[in-house]
């Protein structure tokens, strides 16, 4: 297996697994855990494999290269998810669903999926919003929701809730990671 098949592995299998939260996540909602476990548990393994087999390095410096890329990938994919959780604007299972994309394609190309996923995310929301005739309210209600912390207190208006709702976030998950799959397939 040549270097360009071996890195794209640990793309392939993640994008099945996206595939399968997307479906759950555009049902349910929701996330499982477990899911993300064996995506984890998967991804640790084939991400340090393929460390091992392509950087030509001893087992403990691929192991090494493998660890760091792993850590590394899970911190940085996962930071401004969780920030967005804590906020209330993006649900846990989306959070951890990103962090185990850098955990298995690493800090890079998770990022790449990452912005890709948020990029594809606000798109399918827009034609969601269209498409039901929400779409003018919910511009308002985003211009409010950015002017209203700069006006006095008296002046601020009122955000309807009724369009504050949350779409799956794992459809773009899984789209933006077969788009930089099928992307670093043609690249190489």
């Amino acid at each position: 297996m040549t270097n360009m098949n071996t890195a794209l592995v640990p793309l392939f299998a993640l994008t099945v697994l996206c595939a399968g939260a997307a479906v759950i996540d555009a049902r349910t909602r929701r996330i499982p855990n477990r899911l993300i476990v064996v995506g984890l548990t998967g991804g640790a393994l084939l991400n340090l494999a393929t460390h091992l087999v392509s950087s030509g390095a001893s087992l403990g410096g691929a192991l090494a290269l493998g660890g760091l890329s792993l850590s590394l990938g899970i911190v940085v994919c996962g930071l401004v998810p969780l920030a967005l959780f804590r906020m209330g604007a993006m649900g846990g299972g989306d959070v951890k669903l990103l962090a185990v994309a850098g955990a298995c394609a690493g800090p890079l190309v998770g990022m790449q999926i990452q912005l890709a996923a948020f990029v594809l995310g606000a798109a399918f929301a827009i034609v969601q919003l269209g498409f039901t005739g929400q779409l003018a309210r919910m511009l308002d209600n985003a211009l409010r929701l950015v002017l209203n912390p700069f006006r006095p207190p008296a002046r601020r208006r009122p955000i309807s809730g009724a369009l504050l709702t949350s779409l799956p976030f794992g459809p773009a998950i899984f789209a933006a990671t077969l788009l930089v799959t099928v992307a670093k397939g043609w690249i190489r």
